[in-house]
């Protein structure tokens, strides 16, 4: 059953408002930056994470985790509470 979407199966990065096909080292480092870019400015306020309940207990501390430790955020959340 086909919905009409294409799936990506390579990393895509916007420039100039249109997006482009990238290497995964390009956008990681583009993400890198971004998150670097966001908690510089403000802080552990400057981002944030959303985990997903059908994750394993493990991915989802090892998440919360390196938001707290590396990016400095308490802003973790997942909806775990249905």
């Amino acid at each position: 059953m086909s919905n009409g979407l294409t799936r990506l199966t390579e990393p895509m990065v916007r420039e100039g408002g249109a997006l482009r096909t990238a290497t995964w080292d390009e956008a990681l480092d583009r993400a890198a930056t971004g998150l670097r870019t966001a908690t510089e400015r403000n802080g552990g306020n400057g981002v944030g994470l959303f985990s997903c309940s059908k994750a394993t207990n493990e991915m989802n501390f090892l998440a919360q985790k390196f938001m707290r430790q590396v990016l400095g955020s308490n802003n973790v959340d997942s909806c775990n509470r249905t």
